[in-house]
C-alpha cells in the first residue's frame, strides 16, 4: 500500500511539473516579467474618447498603421460608425525628433482646428497629472510646446479657453497663461511655492475630495477662477522608501492627523491678461472648512461652490 501511495505521489509530481518545464523551454512560462514589464496581457484599450461636431462624431486613440509601437487620433461618425484617421502618428513627430509623442491624453480648441497633447507624465500622490503639453494646429500640422523655459514635465491641468485663443495651466505652485498667437506667457500668480499652492491641491483634498484640477476659464475666456491652499503650518509625516534604491530614505507628506492644522482654503479670480486677484468672501475659519467644489455659473459674473464645515 505504502508503494502504491508513493507511485501516484510520483506520477502526480511529473504530471504537473514536467509540462511546466517544457513550457519554460519554450518561453511561454509566465513570469513577473511578462506579466508587470510587458502589455502582454493587458486588455484592449478605449479611449481617450472626445465628442466633436456637437456629437455627430468623436474621436478616439487607436494603434498606428503606419507608425510601430504609436497610436493615432480617429475619429468615428456616431451615425454611420466610419472611420477616419484624424491626426496620424506621423504627424506628432517633434522637429529634431525621431519618434512621435506619446498619446497619454487630449483635448481639442472650440473650433477643432487645435489639438492640446499631453505626454511624458509623471506621478502626483495617485495619478500622472504632472507633465508636457503641445498645440499641433491641424492646418499646417505646426508643433509648439507650451510652458516656455519650463522644465520638463512641469505642466499641469492644461486647457484652452472658451474661444480657444489661449492655454492656461498650473506650473510649480503657480497659474500661467499663454497666447496662443503671439507666445506671450503671463504669469497669473507668484507665490506658489510648497505651503503656498495655486490651482491645484494639497494631500486632503486630493484624498478626501478627488480633487486636482484646481482652476476654471470664465465663458468668456476673461478671467480664471481658482483655488488657493495655504499649507504653512500643516506638519509633515514622514515615510521610508525602502525599495526604490539600495539605501532607505525618507518621504515627508504634508499630512494633518485628526485635529491638527489644516490648510487654508481660498477661491479667487485673476484676469487672464494678469492682475491682482480678487478673492471671494467666505465666512467661517477658513483652516476648519472646506471649498471641494466650484464652477462658473453660465455667465462671467458669477461662480458657485459648495461650502462645508470640518465636521
Amino acid at each position: 500500500m505504502k508503494e502504491q501511495r508513493t507511485l501516484i505521489c510520483l506520477w502526480f509530481v511529473l504530471s504537473t511539473f514536467l509540462p511546466l518545464l517544457a513550457q519554460e523551454k519554450q518561453g511561454s512560462m509566465l513570469t513577473l516579467d511578462r506579466i508587470f514589464k510587458s502589455r502582454e496581457f493587458s486588455g484592449d484599450r478605449f479611449g481617450p474618447s472626445r465628442w466633436l461636431d456637437d456629437g455627430s462624431a468623436y474621436t478616439t486613440v487607436e494603434p498606428s498603421e503606419s507608425q510601430k509601437g504609436a497610436r493615432d487620433i480617429v475619429k468615428y461618425d456616431t451615425k454611420s460608425g466610419k472611420k477616419e484617421v484624424l491626426v496620424s502618428a506621423a504627424k506628432l513627430i517633434p522637429p529634431d525628433e525621431k519618434n512621435p509623442l506619446t498619446i497619454e491624453n487630449y483635448s481639442w480648441s472650440p473650433d477643432g482646428k487645435l489639438l492640446l497633447l499631453y505626454t511624458h507624465s509623471e506621478r502626483v500622490w495617485r495619478q500622472n497629472t504632472r507633465g508636457d503639453y503641445w498645440v499641433i494646429d491641424r492646418s499646417d500640422w505646426s508643433m509648439k510646446k507650451l510652458g516656455g523655459d519650463a522644465k520638463p514635465s512641469t505642466l499641469m491641468f492644461a486647457k484652452f479657453s472658451p474661444d480657444g485663443k489661449k492655454v492656461a495651466y498650473v506650473r510649480e505652485h503657480n497659474l500661467y497663461c499663454e497666447n496662443l498667437n503671439d507666445g506671450k506667457i503671463t504669469q497669473l500668480t507668484s507665490d506658489g511655492s510648497t505651503t503656498i499652492i495655486n490651482g491645484t491641491f494639497d494631500w486632503v483634498y486630493e484624498e478626501e475630495w478627488d480633487d486636482r484640477d484646481g482652476f476654471r476659464w470664465s465663458p468668456d475666456s476673461k478671467l480664471i477662477a481658482y483655488w488657493q491652499l495655504d499649507a504653512s503650518g500643516v506638519r509633515d509625516f514622514y515615510l521610508i522608501n525602502d525599495t526604490d534604491s539600495l539605501y532607505s530614505f525618507i518621504i515627508t507628506v504634508q499630512y494633518p492627523k485628526v485635529g491638527t492644522t489644516l490648510s487654508a482654503c481660498k477661491v479667487g479670480v485673476v484676469s487672464a491678461d494678469g492682475g491682482a486677484t480678487t478673492w471671494m468672501d467666505v465666512a467661517g475659519d477658513k483652516r476648519n472648512n472646506y471649498i471641494p467644489r466650484m464652477e462658473w455659473a453660465d455667465n462671467s459674473k458669477e461662480i458657485v461652490f459648495q461650502h462645508m464645515d470640518r465636521a
